[in-house]
């Protein structure tokens, strides 16, 4: 009975939904594939706006491979069926009042078996037989098994050995229960019972995923009725199966009945819509694409049961901006989402852009049923090389300056309607005719396109006065198939030459001439000439001398004849490998005036003008005579072959000790070897002449002396060092030398010493009576005249002025003279400052005065810091005895900061009080 109900369950829910997961688990075997419509009955809701012509369903035929073309006809006159199955109104479908029904068949071409289905439609809001979705639910609900009994265990006894055997248990139907459902909850799904429980107490529960296992509470189970129990709504995407065991015990705990295993399965609803990956698309088509190319892909996925209507997805386009050239340039693969041209006209300059929103709607597109979302799709046109690039004028024209290069004589501007900085874009010039040499080339401004018309060779007026040049333009790519270049894609240019003045050329530069050295001043070398290269314009050239290092050479300033102004020499250092090179000028009298230069190299050949110098100048050998105590020796001459070796040595006869101790022996062309002649000889330094000659023609000789010293020598022949020390002699530089150095040391000595010593004094000097920022001798000015201003002329000064004689004072009796009077006795004497008085030296020279003062008896008050000169008797000045020699008294002197800015640096050093 249970599993009646379970495949009346089955049928039911496959009939309203599609599909079922029960069904798929309790189908144990395929059935075979029998040729038919998918279904028997079709129901659609059909909206108002359904117009002539548009698709309304489409049945579903199953030929099982056959491969047969089927024909599907409809009884009713007014809706007919395409070759694919697709259903579709003859007429506006708004003027039916009730629901309509008709039947459609399918027969094969050579096949007299026929099939048939029914499709009734309705109309949007008008009332119809179709289940709802509660309806539908309760079913589902309503067809869940009632009562699930665990397996009796059917024993029998055999007769023989006692053995029993067990009846197959039953197989447990799945229980579909259906998501998102508004309960009431806890809502009962099935009972489960044992048929031991009229005998005995039983207690029943349930394990697994949902019930006492994560996630747990969803299932539960009355223990002692059985009945099993769905607690809350459940949702397919996030679990569409759960697997729980049903266990029915005694009240002791101990098991009844074997466990039973129990399935059950979320029955799918169409809960979710339809979701884009991306919310935009780009895609891209070359313009110019025929119909049926690919654009791109959209793509929608459903959470819903893809094996189910719910979650297969349908595409569509909603709307195409901008309409050109057609409203419906697109099309979409409604089960793919591709989206392909259906229409030829795409034009990039034109429209460079589309923008297709696209709609995916699940219940396989059902509009009524079926849940949409959409997305934007931005197609982009790309460009081809549909344009070829057209010179805006047939002729050009421009002007160039002779001999100039880099310089771009006109702009060619062109025109091209493709994506601007592509290949299909981008200019290339060529020039096909008018210039064979090469002068000119044209480069592409990256910027504008525009070409540059360049001179890269320079052109000459005298030559070529004009040119007439024929340039094409093309792009960096080729031009799209089918598309023929412009006849405005060629264009002349006419280019003016300008004449400028040219310098002066030499005509061989350098030039090269061959003279024997030592030549005499004022000899001709060559005349180097330039020419002036306009021929149309009459020129006076002049030379000028630009660079001759030696000072040589000088030119003729109308012909540009070269003369020697003293002798060639090829061994001076301004020649390099035989080669005196000199540069001059040629200018002409032009407006502008034009200058050229040119070198002259002089080879210059050489002769038999420098002697052999010997080498070494120096060498050693030992007192004795030995074998390998001799001296290699050779010559340097700087001439060149022939003029050198091979040389010729000999010693001179006199004086004749040199032949008389010593000896030559040849080595070859340019060595010798130089040698004691006797057995012994004592050490010292001793000078050699040697006389060297070389092969030129005639030869030349030089005596040169060799410096050899004569020394003892150890057992290996080398001068000991005793020896070297006995045979050096100092000569008189280096003696004057080594006394200058030991002088330059005594006077450092002598420096450092006095510098210490001056030193010590300074750490040692007492302060200044006053601070140094506060010395004033700068600021004190010594003038010729003492006296006042002309207001104080009238005054006589001969009384501060020193007698004449001291007579008056000499006779006077003794004991009785005046205290500001001088003495006669002699004076003490007082410290003399010097002239350049260091600034310690100043408080020493003060103290020193005031002791000396103060210690003079002979001086008129002791109290008195110096001496003044007699004033004369009966002076009208008043004695100056009041002053203190060493002031300590409390007086104040602020009163002088009321004498005005004159005293300001008096107040500051006396003033202030106990501050100071």
């Amino acid at each position: 009975f249970a599993k009646m109900n379970v495949g009346c369950v089955v049928l039911a829910w496959t009939f309203l939904v599609g599909a079922s997961a029960g069904s798929k688990a309790s189908q144990l075997l395929k059935p075979p594939c029998r040729p038919g419509f998918s279904q028997n009955f079709y129901t659609v809701i059909v909206s108002r706006d359904v117009l002539h012509g548009q698709s309304i369903l489409k049945v579903k035929f199953e030929d099982c491979q056959r491969s047969k073309e089927v024909g599907f006809v409809s009884n009713d006159p007014n809706f007919s069926v395409r070759p694919d199955g697709t259903v579709y109104a003859e007429q506006e479908v708004a003027n039916l009042s009730e629901p309509v029904q008709f039947m459609v068949t399918a027969q094969g071409l050579h096949d007299p078996h026929i099939w048939e289905t029914t499709v009734k439609l309705a109309l949007a809001g008008h009332p119809h037989p179709l289940v709802g979705i509660k309806e539908m639910l309760s079913r589902v609900w309503d067809s869940q098994p009632k009562v699930i009994k665990f397996s009796r265990k059917h024993q029998r006894s055999s007769s023989a050995n006692g053995l029993r055997r067990q009846k197959r248990d039953w197989v447990i139907p799945p229980i579909n229960v259906p998501e998102n459902s508004r309960g009431p909850f806890p809502h009962m799904l099935v009972r489960i019972r044992s048929d031991q429980d009229k005998d005995v107490g039983i207690r029943y529960s349930i394990t697994g995923a949902g019930a006492d296992q994560p996630p747990s509470g969803i299932y539960n189970i009355d223990p002692i009725s059985g009945n099993m129990f769905v607690t809350q709504p459940l949702d397919r995407e996030e679990r569409a199966s759960f697997h729980l065991r049903a266990h029915a015990v005694d009240m002791n705990g101990n098991q009844v009945e074997n466990p039973i295993d129990l399935y059950i399965y979320v029955i799918d609803m169409n809960d979710n819509r339809p979701e884009f990956q991306n919310q935009l698309y780009n895609g891209s088509v070359a313009e110019g694409s025929k119909p049926g190319s690919s654009v791109m892909q959209v793509t929608a996925s459903d959470s819903d049961d893809s094996t189910t209507a719910n979650g297969m997805v349908r595409y569509r386009i909603l709307s195409q901006t901008p309409h050109s050239p057609i409203p419906n340039m697109f099309t979409i693969n409604s089960e793919t989402g591709d989206i392909v041209t259906v229409a030829a006209g795409l034009d990039r300059e034109k429209v460079s852009q589309y923008t297709i929103i696209v709609q995916a709607t699940d219940m396989e597109g059902n509009l009524n049923f079926g849940l949409s979302n959409t997305a934007t799709a931005l197609i982009s046109i790309t460009d081809i090389n549909d344009n070829p690039p057209e010179l805006t004028v047939r002729t050009f024209s421009g002007e160039v300056p002779e001999n100039k290069v880099n310089v771009v004589v006109t702009n060619l501007t062109v025109v091209d309607r493709d994506q601007p900085h592509s290949p299909n874009w981008n200019a290339v010039y060529r020039i096909v005719s008018g210039d064979p040499s090469g002068h000119f080339t044209i480069r592409t401004n990256p910027i504008t396109n525009e070409g540059m018309l360049t001179v890269v060779k320079p052109v000459d007026f005298e030559m070529n006065r004009a040119f007439m040049l024929t340039v094409v333009v093309s792009n960096q790519a080729h031009l799209a198939s089918g598309i023929q270049s412009s006849l405005q894609s060629t264009a002349g240019v006419t280019i003016s030459v300008q004449d400028v003045n040219e310098p002066p050329i030499f005509p061989v530069s350098p030039k090269t001439i061959r003279f024997e050295e030592g030549v005499p001043a004022g000899t001709t070398l060559t005349v180097f000439s330039a020419q002036d290269p306009d021929h149309f314009i009459h020129q006076i050239v002049r030379y000028s001398k630009l660079s001759d290092p030696a000072n040589w050479l000088k030119i003729n300033r109308t012909n540009g004849e070269i003369t020697t102004m003293a002798l060639l020499d090829r061994e001076s250092m301004y020649v390099k490998n035989n080669v005196y090179e000199a540069t001059f000028l040629a200018f002409d009298n032009g407006s502008p005036q034009a200058s050229g230069t040119g070198t002259l190299q002089i080879y210059l050949i050489d002769v038999n003008d420098n002697a052999p110098v010997l080498i070494p100048r120096e060498a050693q050998v030992c007192e004795r005579a030995r074998p390998n105590s001799r001296i290699n020796i050779t010559a340097s001459d700087a001439d060149a072959d022939p003029n050198v070796g091979p040389f010729v040595f000999e010693l001179p006869y006199f004086p004749a000790s040199v032949r008389r101790n010593w000896t030559i022996s040849r080595l070859n062309g340019d060595y010798a070897q130089l040698r004691l002649r006797i057995s012994y000889l004592e050490a010292g330094v001793y000078e050699i002449p040697i006389i060297v000659s070389d092969s030129g023609n005639p030869p030349l000789s030089n005596r040169s002396v060799i410096r050899v010293k004569v020394c003892p020598c150890d057992d290996n022949g080398d001068c000991s060092a005793t020896g070297a020390v006995a045979a050096t002699g100092l000569g008189t530089g280096a003696i004057i030398a080594i006394l200058i150095c030991i002088i330059m040391l005594l006077s450092m000595v002598l420096l450092f010493v006095v510098w210490m010593k001056r030193r010590e004094k300074e750490r040692q000097a007492k302060p200044l009576l006053i601070d140094p920022e506060d010395d004033v001798r700068d600021n004190i000015l010594k003038y010729d005249e003492e006296g006042g201003g002309e207001e104080d002329q009238d005054y006589d000064l001969s009384q501060l002025q020193q007698p004449e004689s001291l007579d008056h004072i000499i006779n006077k009796p003794a004991g009785v003279r005046r205290v500001d009077e001088r003495p006669v006795i002699a004076e003490s004497q007082y410290p003399i400052r010097p002239s350049l008085p260091h600034p310690g030296d100043i408080g020493d020279f003060i103290n020193d005065g005031l002791r000396a003062a103060d210690n003079d008896p002979t001086a008129p008050p002791y109290d008195s810091l110096l001496v003044f000169d007699y004033e004369g008797s009966g002076s009208t000045a008043g004695s100056v005895s009041s002053l203190n020699s060493i002031s300590s008294g409390e007086q104040d002197y602020d009163y002088l900061n009321d004498w005005g800015p004159r005293f300001k640096k008096l107040a500051d050093l006396y003033g202030g009080g106990d501050d100071d």
